[in-house]
């Protein structure tokens, strides 16, 4: 007679390994940080004046979009710790419907600066003063980096919400909801401090 073998798990390794990920990130984003908190004491003015350039309400909305996610996201975890399969996956759609509503946001204000030649390397560029050249080169790179990291987050929803369908994510077996989650929410604190750099300095 066959002995049934019980799966086993390692969720607290699993979320060790999810905090060392993050420590990483914190690391990678902690440098982008330093190097604006340098370059905007050294151009201070030039930096205000390009930070006065974006579009303040854009910027708000998309906090708002996030914060409003991350509600989502543990709202999502809570219900699937309560076996409530259906709303678990429907607060995480909403979450990863929330995400692509950010990008679509963030793609229409990059199209905006780029129709107006705004952008690395073009002519506009070699007008202006080394400080705002220096802000919007940073405005590209972090704000591009993170709707990278919003990217792969809405992937890994996506993913998670498959499994949760096939029966492998359940109350009893959530880690990969939880360490998405965890991901999602450090996506929005990034942003938390990217918004009030970019869009607040004034």
């Amino acid at each position: 007679m066959e002995t049934a073998v019980a799966k086993h798990t390692d969720d607290a390794g699993a979320k060790m390994g999810m905090w060392l990920f993050l420590f990483t990130e914190m690391l990678f984003f902690g440098g982008m940080f330093l190097l604006y908190a340098v370059y905007s004491t050294k151009y201070s003015a030039d930096f205000s004046g390009a930070s006065a350039e974006l579009n303040m309400i854009i910027g708000a909305c998309n906090t708002v979009i996030l914060i409003t996610s991350s509600f989502t996201a543990a709202l999502s975890l809570s219900e699937i710790k309560k076996g409530a399969l259906r709303s678990a996956s429907a607060s995480l759609g909403i979450t990863a419907l929330l995400g692509i509503i950010f990008l679509i946001i963030k793609y229409t204000e990059w199209s905006a600066k780029i129709g107006h030649g705004i952008y690395p390397g073009s002519a506009y560029f070699n007008d202006i003063s080394h400080g705002k050249v220096l802000f919007y080169s940073l405005y590209f790179v972090m704000t591009g980096i993170h709707a990278l990291h919003v990217l792969i987050g809405i992937l890994v929803f996506a993913v998670i919400l498959f499994m949760i369908y096939g029966g492998s994510i359940h109350e009893g077996d959530f880690i990969k909801l939880e360490n998405a989650a965890l991901y999602w929410h450090f996506v929005d604190i990034a942003w938390i401090y990217l918004f009030p750099l970019l869009y607040l300095l004034r």
